[in-house]
């Protein structure tokens, strides 16, 4: 991988190698937009290639070598991460983020209804 600056077009850095500890991001498939640390790779004559992959949470998964795309050195990304730094959540945790963000928005809309009102009164 190599990182180039938009504005002039020219390389920026260092060349990224594919190797065995470079910081990584799946591009496709169903692990798509995470990120992990590459830890092995495994090569198949006439199929395809399966690498592995630890996130930051230990969790390890196994993907396609076409999905993923170096950027960065081991812990240290090239490019700027989303916002979950590519951890995929588990199911439990998802309902409860949505729950948390429904609880906040029920909240806040009924603080906003109060504060109309007493606006209105002295109005």
């Amino acid at each position: 991988t190599v990182k180039i600056d938009i504005a002039t077009g020219k390389m920026t850095g260092s060349i990224l190698k594919f190797e065995v500890g470079a910081m990584v991001t799946l591009t496709r498939g169903r692990n798509a937009g995470r990120i992990g640390q590459l830890m092995h790779v495994e090569r198949h004559e006439g199929s395809f290639d399966i690498v592995t992959v630890k996130d930051t949470k230990d969790h390890v998964f196994a993907t396609r070598l076409s999905n993923l795309f170096v950027i960065g050195v081991g812990n240290r990304p090239e490019t700027t991460l989303p916002k979950g730094r590519g951890i995929k959540k588990g199911i439990l945790q998802e309902r409860a983020d949505a729950e948390a963000r429904r609880d906040l928005y029920k909240i806040s809309s009924s603080l906003l209804i109060n504060y109309i009102q007493v606006i209105g009164w002295f109005a």
